[in-house]
């Protein structure tokens, strides 16, 4: 199976992978206006594929079998100074 990996246009760091260049008919429409025009990044035969940079490749497989999509967005932020006040045992 090949896959297609789009950048969104108005999220950071978000991709969505799809079975097929240009398809989009699985992915609802409200995630679709969300995500905003794609971008191409690469298209990839993902049965030969070990690992991806930043998505498991076994959630990406078992999406896209179940779904005909796969959303990746960034992990959330790390607020370090609440971290650090935290560690210190400051609470607000």
């Amino acid at each position: 199976m090949l896959c297609a990996v789009y950048k969104s246009s108005r999220k950071a760091d978000t991709y969505l992978f799809v079975k097929k260049r240009d398809f989009f008919d699985d992915v609802p429409a409200p995630l679709m206006e969300m995500f905003g025009v794609p971008k191409l990044v690469m298209v990839f035969p993902i049965a030969k594929r070990d690992a991806l940079g930043m998505a498991d490749i076994e959630k990406v497989r078992a999406a896209m079998a179940e779904n005909g999509f796969y959303l990746q967005i960034p992990p959330p932020q790390v607020n370090l100074l609440t971290e650090h006040k935290l560690s210190l045992g400051i609470k607000d």
